[in-house]
C-alpha cells in the first residue's frame, strides 16, 4: 500500500484558493417555465459526513461506488439540521467560528460527499446539450457527472451551471458532489446567521436545444413625460420578441416605443411575452420602469419613493435557508398584507423565485451580493479580502452572478455590492463592473461613509436627531455626499419587545424629501427548532463561539407569526392617513407614492366607553397620491351621557387582491368626540374596623402589623407593594458596543431588580388607612417615598399612591407602578383601554381605544428570550374573572396593566420559554407609567419624549370585587 502523497506550503487545497472556482459556465439570467425539458434532481441523496477534508480521494466519484452503507439526506437541505449525527448549526454575528487565518481554514472541516442516481426521463431530446444547475451550496461544492470531474465553485448563495451534454447517459447517471464547510469563499460570508452547510437550493438538469440562447436582458423604460415605455431584449441568439398585450412582434436587438402602464410596487404592472429563437420559447414578464437619481432623490417613473421596507434572510425553523415556494409566497403575503413595499436581500442574493413574486405582488427590492467580511472589523480590517487584489476575481465574479441571474426583475431597484465589508479596490472594482453592465440602476453599499463607488448615502441606525441633520442636507461630510438621496439600509432592531421609535423615524421620512425610508432590520427570528427549548438560538446547539440570542431579531416569529413589532410597523407606515378634521369629520391623505385610492373603501364606527354602537360605509373620493380631503362624518347615534365617545375611521380593501381579500384593513384612525365624565367622588367613606390582627375597610381586608391588603371582597391578595423592575428587554440590555449608557445593566447594578421595602408607619385613621414606606435598593442612597392611602365607599376600595423620590437618580426607572398577587384561577382579563395588543410609550401606534378580551395565556408575547411583555396601556378599567367572580380595577389617570403566571424575577431569570412554570399565584402590575422600549440592541436608545425618569407621582387605582 502506498504512502499518501504529502501536503506542502504550496499546494493548498482547492477550496482553499482564493478563485471563484473553475469549469462553470458564465453567470446567465435565471427564469422558469420555456419549453426546454428540465429535470429536478431535488429529493433524497445518499450522504457520507467525514469530519475532515479529504481534497485527494475522489473515489466515490466513481460510477459503480458502493455507497450502500451511506445514509441519506433531503436536498435542497442542510446536513446539520438532518439529525444530530451529521453535526450542529452554530451562530456568530461578526466573528468568524475558525482561526482567521486567510485563505486558509481548518483542517477540523465538516465534508459532506453527496450521490445522486438519475435516469433521464422518456422523451428527453437527444439534440442538444444540457448544464446542470446548482442554485445554492455552503461553502463549496467540486462536481463529478459519471466519473468525470466538471469543476469546482465557492459564492453559496449564487447560482453555477456545468455543461454536461457530452457526460450524460440515458440510464444510471451518477452525480457525485463533495461539499466542504469552510472554504476561502468563507471568508466573503460572514453575514450574520447560522452557518449551515449543504446543498440548501435546487439542483436542476437543463436541456439546452441547439439554438438556444445563452443568456438575454429586458430593457424596459418608462418616459413618464410621454407614457411611453421603450423595450429592447438583447439576446445572444437570433429571436424574436412578442407582448400581445402591447401589440408588439420585434427581433431581439430592435427598439419599440409604445404607450403602456408603468410598473411600481404599488401598481405592479406586467406585460406577459415572449422570447422565441430557433431552440427555445421563454416567457417574459415585463414590467416598464426607469430608476433614476434627480435633485438628489430617488425617483422611479418620476415619482419620489419611500421604503416602507424590511430586511430579509431566508430562514426557515426547520429547513434553514431551504425555503418552499409556498413559504416565500407566505413571506411576500405577509409583508404586503403589513404595509411593508420594499425588501432589502440581506446578505445575498435570495432564491431567484422570491424576485418573481416581488415581480408579481410588488415590492422594491435591492439586490444584495453574497459579500460580508465583517469578522476583520475586530482586526482592524488587516487583511480584508475587499482590499486585496487577489480576491478582486472572486468579488467579480459575486457581483456578475448577482446582476446576470436578476437582472430581467423590473422590482430590482438597486445592486448592492454586499454588507459590512470595510472599504477596499474590489469594492470599487464590483460597482465598476456592475454600472457597465447594467447603468439602468442604481449601485448601493453602506460601509464607506465617502460614498465613492454609491448612488446613494445609506447608514445604519443612526439616532433621530442625525436622521433630521441629514434630511436637511446639513450634516458633515464630504460635499458630495450631501447631494445624495439619504436610506436606512438597517434601523429598528426588530429584537425581543420593540423596536421602539418607528414614529419619530417615520414623520422624518414623510417630512424631509431627501430622507427616503428604510428597512428595519430583520424580518424574522431565526430561531431553530430545539428538542428541548422549542426553539433555540445561539448556544443551544453546543457552539464554541456564539452570540446569543443575537440572531432573534425579527418582526415574525420563527413560525411566521407576526410580533407586536410588525403590527405597530404596519400602522406606522400605512399608505394612508385618517386624522381628525374636527369632531364631525376626518382628513384623510392619500400617502402612496403612486397608487389612487380607488382600491379602498372607509367604513366608520361609533364607540361609546369602548363599545361600538354603530357601523357604516363613508364616501372616499379617489384621492390621487399625495392628495388629502375632508370627509364629513355622519350624526352620532344615540350614546349614554357621560360616556366616552370616539369615531374609528377605517381604509379597507374594496376588493379581493392578489395578497389579501376585500375588507382587509390597511389604515385607521381614531377621533374624539367627548371624553369620559369625571369619576364622582366618594359620595361617602366608611370608617375602617379593626379585629383579630385585620383591618376590614369596606370590601376590603388588611393585614393590621403591615397594612398590606390580603383580600378584596371575597378574592385573596398577596403582595401589593410599589413595583420599579421590569425584566429587561433585549434592547434595555442594549449592544455593548453602543456609545450611550445601556439601561439593564446600569439597573441592575443600582439593584433596581432587588429593592427593599423599608415599612414606615401604618396609621388607621376614622376614613381610612395610610401606609408610609420607602423602597430602596440595598448600597446607594435613593430611594422612593411612598405613601398608600386606603378609603372606600363601602362597595370599592380607593388606593392613591404618592411617590417622592430621594437623593440623586441618575438612570431613569424601568418602571413605576404596584404590583399584587391575585388566585390563579383568575383566568380572563375584560378591558376597556388600548389593544388588542401590547404596547410601550415608544411602540403605542397600533393600540386603538376599545373594549377587548383575552385569556391570561394570551396576554403575554412569547419572545424567544422571556423579557418583559404583554403591557396595555390607557386602560380606564378591568375586570379578571373566572366563573366565581374576580377583581375590577378602574384608574385615575388610566393605567398600563400586565397579568402574568410568574414574577417579574422569574420571567428575569429564563433563558427560554419552556423555563417559566406557572404557579399559584396570578401576578397583575398597574401601571402609572413605564419606560420606553428604544431599539438600543442594536440601534439608538430611548428618545426623550419616552423616559421615565424619577420624579414626583401621584396615581389612583379603585379595585372592587366582581360577582
Amino acid at each position: 500500500m502506498s504512502a499518501p502523497p504529502l501536503r506542502t506550503p504550496a499546494s493548498p487545497p482547492w477550496y482553499e484558493d482564493v478563485s471563484p472556482g473553475r469549469g462553470t459556465l458564465p453567470p446567465r439570467a435565471w427564469y422558469a417555465g420555456s419549453d426546454a425539458a428540465a429535470l429536478s434532481l431535488n429529493g433524497d441523496w445518499a450522504f457520507r459526513l467525514s469530519p475532515t477534508a479529504d481534497a485527494e480521494d475522489a473515489s466515490f466519484a466513481a460510477p459503480d461506488f458502493d455507497a450502500s452503507a451511506w445514509g441519506t439526506v433531503a436536498v435542497p437541505g442542510h446536513w446539520v439540521l438532518q439529525g444530530e449525527e451529521h453535526g450542529r448549526p452554530a451562530y456568530t454575528n461578526v466573528r468568524y467560528p475558525f482561526p482567521v487565518d486567510p485563505p486558509r481554514v481548518p483542517t477540523e472541516n465538516p465534508t459532506g460527499d453527496h450521490l445522486r442516481r438519475f435516469d433521464l426521463p422518456d422523451g428527453w431530446p437527444a439534440a442538444g446539450g444540457a448544464v446542470l444547475r446548482f442554485d445554492g451550496v455552503d461553502s463549496c461544492a467540486r462536481v463529478w457527472l459519471n466519473g468525470t470531474e466538471l469543476g469546482e465553485f465557492k459564492g453559496s448563495r449564487l447560482a453555477h451551471e456545468f455543461a454536461v451534454g457530452p457526460f450524460l447517459k440515458a440510464r444510471d447517471n451518477v452525480l457525485a458532489l463533495r461539499v466542504h464547510q469552510w472554504s476561502s469563499g468563507s471568508y466573503l460570508e460572514d453575514q450574520d446567521q447560522w452557518w449551515l452547510p449543504g446543498v440548501f437550493r435546487d439542483v436542476t438538469l437543463l436541456h439546452r436545444p441547439d439554438g438556444a440562447p445563452g443568456d438575454f436582458f429586458v430593457h424596459a423604460a418608462y418616459d413618464h413625460a410621454t407614457g411611453a415605455g421603450t423595450l429592447r431584449v438583447d439576446c445572444d441568439v437570433p429571436g424574436r420578441v412578442t407582448v400581445p398585450g402591447l401589440g408588439l412582434d420585434l427581433a431581439t436587438g430592435e427598439t419599440a416605443t409604445v404607450p403602456v402602464e408603468p410598473w411600481s410596487a404599488e401598481v405592479p404592472r406586467l406585460y406577459d411575452g415572449e422570447l422565441a429563437t430557433a431552440g427555445e420559447r421563454i416567457p417574459l414578464r415585463v414590467g416598464f420602469r426607469t430608476v433614476a437619481v434627480e435633485d438628489g432623490v430617488i425617483r422611479v417613473n418620476g415619482r419620489r419613493i419611500l421604503f416602507r421596507g424590511v430586511n430579509r434572510h431566508e430562514f426557515h425553523p426547520e429547513r434553514g435557508r431551504s425555503l418552499a415556494p409556498a413559504t416565500m409566497r407566505r413571506d411576500v403575503e405577509l409583508m404586503k398584507r403589513h404595509n411593508v413595499n420594499a425588501v432589502r436581500t440581506s446578505h445575498y442574493p435570495p432564491h431567484p423565485a422570491f424576485l418573481d413574486l416581488c415581480d408579481t405582488y410588488g415590492l422594491w427590492v435591492i439586490d444584495e451580493g453574497d459579500l460580508e467580511t465583517h469578522g476583520f472589523q475586530d482586526l482592524a480590517w488587516r487583511g480584508n479580502p475587499v482590499d486585496d487584489a487577489r480576491w478582486t476575481p472572486a468579488l467579480l465574479d459575486r457581483a456578475a452572478r448577482l446582476v446576470e441571474r436578476d437582472k430581467n426583475h423590473p422590482s430590482v431597484v438597486m445592486w448592492s455590492l454586499g454588507n459590512e465589508c470595510g472599504t477596499g479596490a474590489g469594492l470599487t472594482a464590483m460597482a465598476e463592473w456592475i454600472r457597465d453592465r447594467d447603468p439602468s440602476r442604481l449601485v448601493h453599499y453602506e460601509g464607506d461613509r465617502s460614498c465613492a463607488d454609491t448612488d446613494v448615502y445609506s447608514r445604519m441606525y443612526p439616532p433621530h436627531a442625525e436622521v433630521e441633520e441629514i434630511g436637511r442636507r446639513a450634516d458633515s461630510g464630504p460635499e458630495a455626499r450631501r447631494e445624495l438621496p439619504f436610506v436606512l439600509c438597517e434601523y429598528a432592531h426588530a429584537m425581543g419587545n420593540g423596536p421602539g421609535g418607528l414614529s419619530e423615524y417615520q414623520r422624518l421620512f414623510e417630512t424631509y424629501e431627501r430622507c427616503q425610508g428604510g428597512f428595519v432590520w430583520e424580518w424574522i427570528d431565526h430561531g431553530l427548532v430545539h428538542p428541548v427549548h422549542g426553539y433555540g438560538y445561539g448556544g443551544d446547539f453546543g457552539e464554541e463561539v456564539h452570540d446569543g440570542n443575537f440572531v432573534c431579531d425579527g418582526l415574525l416569529f420563527p413560525d411566521r407569526t407576526p410580533s407586536p413589532g410588525l403590527l405597530e410597523y404596519k400602522k406606522v407606515i400605512e399608505p394612508v392617513r385618517i386624522a381628525p378634521a374636527g369632531p364631525d369629520a376626518v382628513r384623510v391623505t392619500n400617502g402612496h407614492d403612486v397608487a389612487d385610492l380607488a382600491h379602498l373603501a372607509l367604513t366608520w364606527s361609533f364607540l361609546a366607553d369602548g363599545e361600538t354602537l354603530a357601523t357604516g360605509p363613508l364616501d372616499l373620493p379617489p384621492l390621487a397620491a399625495g392628495d388629502s380631503a375632508r370627509v364629513p362624518l355622519p350624526a352620532p347615534p344615540p350614546h349614554p351621557e357621560g360616556a366616552e365617545t370616539l369615531w374609528t375611521v377605517r381604509a379597507s380593501l374594496a376588493h379581493d387582491t392578489l395578497w389579501a381579500p376585500a375588507g382587509h384593513e390597511v389604515a385607521w384612525g381614531q377621533i374624539p368626540v367627548t371624553p369620559a365624565a369625571p369619576a364622582p367622588r366618594e359620595a361617602r367613606r366608611v370608617r375602617p374596623a379593626r379585629a383579630s390582627g385585620l383591618i376590614t375597610l369596606g370590601p376590603g381586608v388588611f393585614d393590621a402589623r403591615t397594612g398590606e391588603p390580603v383580600a378584596v371582597g371575597p378574592v385573596p391578595v398577596t403582595g401589593l407593594r410599589l413595583d420599579v423592575w421590569r425584566a429587561p428587554t433585549d434592547n434595555d440590555e442594549g449592544a455593548p458596543w453602543q456609545p450611550d449608557e445601556r439601561h439593564g445593566p446600569v439597573w441592575r447594578e443600582l439593584g433596581l431588580h432587588r429593592m427593599r421595602h423599608r415599612l414606615d408607619e401604618v396609621a388607621l385613621e376614622d376614613d381610612g388607612l395610610t401606609v408610609r414606606t420607602r423602597v430602596a435598593p440595598a448600597s446607594w442612597d435613593v430611594g422612593l417615598r411612598t405613601t398608600y392611602r386606603w378609603t372606600s365607599d363601602g362597595s370599592a376600595l380607593r388606593l392613591r399612591v404618592d411617590v417622592a423620590p430621594e437623593g440623586t437618580w441618575r438612570v431613569p426607572l424601568p418602571r413605576l407602578g404596584v404590583r399584587l398577587g391575585l388566585p390563579a384561577a383568575l383566568d380572563r382579563a375584560v378591558w376597556y383601554g388600548a389593544g388588542p395588543g401590547e404596547a410601550y410609550p415608544d411602540t403605542r401606534a397600533a393600540a386603538r381605544l376599545g373594549r377587548w378580551e383575552a385569556t391570561v395565556d394570551e396576554l403575554r408575547t412569547p419572545y424567544l428570550r422571556p423579557q418583559e411583555n404583554g403591557a396595555r396601556i390607557d386602560t380606564r378599567r378591568l375586570e379578571l374573572t373566572s366563573a366565581g367572580g374576580g377583581v375590577r380595577v378602574a384608574g385615575e389617570p388610566p393605567f398600563a396593566f400586565t397579568a402574568r403566571r410568574w414574577t417579574t424575577e422569574q420571567l428575569d431569570a429564563a433563558a427560554h420559554d419552556g423555563d417559566l412554570v406557572a404557579g399559584d399565584v396570578l401576578w397583575l402590575h398597574l401601571d402609572h407609567a413605564q419606560h420606553g422600549i428604544g431599539s438600543q440592541s442594536c440601534g439608538p436608545g430611548v428618545l426623550p419624549a419616552h423616559r421615565l425618569d424619577a420624579a414626583p407621582a401621584s396615581f389612583v387605582l379603585v379595585l372592587s370585587p366582581v360577582g
